[in-house]
């Protein structure tokens, strides 16, 4: 991923991927989540669904925070 994503997209994406733990289960396909629950909330397609998925949002958001805390104490 491009490390120049900003801190609203990878906010974004966390909602995308807490929307789709919630609703998806072992024996509920991929498509039919993102069909059923979040493409009427985020117009999306499947692999934008799959990028979001592979992203380490949380990782990134807490590199970003760390960086901004950094730059901000000099």
């Amino acid at each position: 991923m491009d490390k120049s994503v900003s801190i609203n997209t990878l906010r974004r994406y966390k909602l995308i991927v807490e929307l789709y733990k919630e609703h998806k289960t072992e024996d509920i396909p991929t498509t039919r989540v993102l069909r059923k629950y979040i493409y009427p909330k985020y117009p999306i397609s499947r692999a934008t669904l799959y990028t979001i998925l592979n992203t380490p949002v949380d990782k990134l958001i807490k590199d970003y925070e760390a960086g901004r805390t950094l730059k901000m104490s000099f």
